[in-house]
């Protein structure tokens, strides 16, 4: 596993960004970042927000995905998905990093 490499957006993600930036009043990118915390030790942390000049900016249909330098290193060769199933709508993270993770599906550890 290379450690390099950057996370990636499936075309699923970027196409729900898209549907929630057409019913919001101004255009956002999708923040995913790392925090310390949750019931396995990190946790992920999924919001709209505007670029920072340290993040890396992914992106995909006309619409952008950042990742802040601190965060980058967890989430190296990730996958960010949007999930629509029966127990909820969100957007996830399959992260090849973590060594374990809980059933709330938003906390990990490394």
């Amino acid at each position: 596993m290379d450690l390099n490499l950057p996370p990636k957006v499936t075309p699923r993600a970027f196409a729900r960004l898209a549907e929630i930036n057409a019913d919001a009043d101004a255009e956002k990118a999708l923040r995913v970042a790392v925090s310390g915390g949750g019931c396995s030790g990190f946790q992920y942390e999924i919001t709209l927000d505007d670029p920072a000049p340290d993040d890396l900016v992914l992106e995909g249909a006309g619409q952008k995905v950042l990742v802040d330098a601190v965060s980058l290193p967890f989430l190296a060769n990730a996958t960010i998905d949007f999930s629509d199933e029966l127990i909820g709508a969100r957007f996830v993270v399959e992260n090849p990093n973590a060594t374990s993770s809980c059933g709330c599906g938003t906390s990990f550890s490394i």
